[in-house]
């Protein structure tokens, strides 16, 4: 009787111990460590890549905005995204896509509407834009819905517009559109892109110095 429960004392004290050099290494050495190796090797990136303008944070480079407001170059649409209904206590966003296949009709209504749309705000005198120059982000939301991105062609559509309303050279706003246009990932994985957000905040700078 007294060696059984000798035993197990031994057992639960082994236990115990591995429980505590356990917790120790996985739940504060190894966070420490991956923590600070982020930190030391990739700030940017572990801070939430941060985009910072006149001293303050105004977005991520990796979610998309949709307040841009007129006169900016405007993102992809996120028709997926929903406001959450349980937790009121916090205005919280829910990203996520339509579910929508692509020849359901609801869908291809919305497209074609979007894309008299967009056709109809960035044609200016002199320069109409057809419903064909739209591109295909231009009326489709990515997956997420807060793709911060859009394809150079887009940005390109909405140049003149954009040059218009601030009255600036039409060539002036391209170059800047091909400044901030980002090639493939390693020279081959995706397709070329520009950053919305970078590129509207290098717009105001623009504007500023006129």
């Amino acid at each position: 009787m007294h060696t059984s429960l000798a035993g197990t004392a031994r057992l639960l004290a082994a236990g115990l111990r591995a429980l505590l050099a356990l917790t120790l290494l996985t739940g504060v050495l190894y966070p420490l460590a991956v923590t600070g190796a982020a930190q030391a090797l990739f700030e940017d990136e572990a801070n939430g890549s941060r985009v910072e303008a006149d001293g303050r944070t105004v977005g991520s480079s990796l979610i998309g905005q949709q307040d841009y407001g007129p006169g900016y170059f405007q993102p992809r649409p996120a028709r997926g995204l929903g406001r959450n209904t349980v937790n009121t206590q916090y205005d919280l966003i829910l990203s996520g896509a339509t579910h929508l296949a692509a020849d359901n009709p609801e869908l291809t209504e919305w497209v074609e509407r979007a894309r008299a749309r967009v056709a109809e705000e960035n044609s200016v005198p002199g320069h109409p834009v057809s419903a064909a120059q739209v591109p295909a982000d231009a009326v489709t939301s990515s997956g997420s819905g807060l793709d911060p991105h859009i394809s150079p062609a887009y940005a390109m559509l909405q140049a003149r517009r954009v040059a218009a309303h601030h009255d600036l050279p039409v060539a002036r706003v391209q170059r800047l559109v091909r400044d901030h246009t980002e090639g493939r990932t390693l020279g081959f994985i995706g397709e070329p892109r520009v950053n919305v957000l970078r590129l509207n905040l290098a717009l105001g700078n623009l504007v500023k110095r006129r």
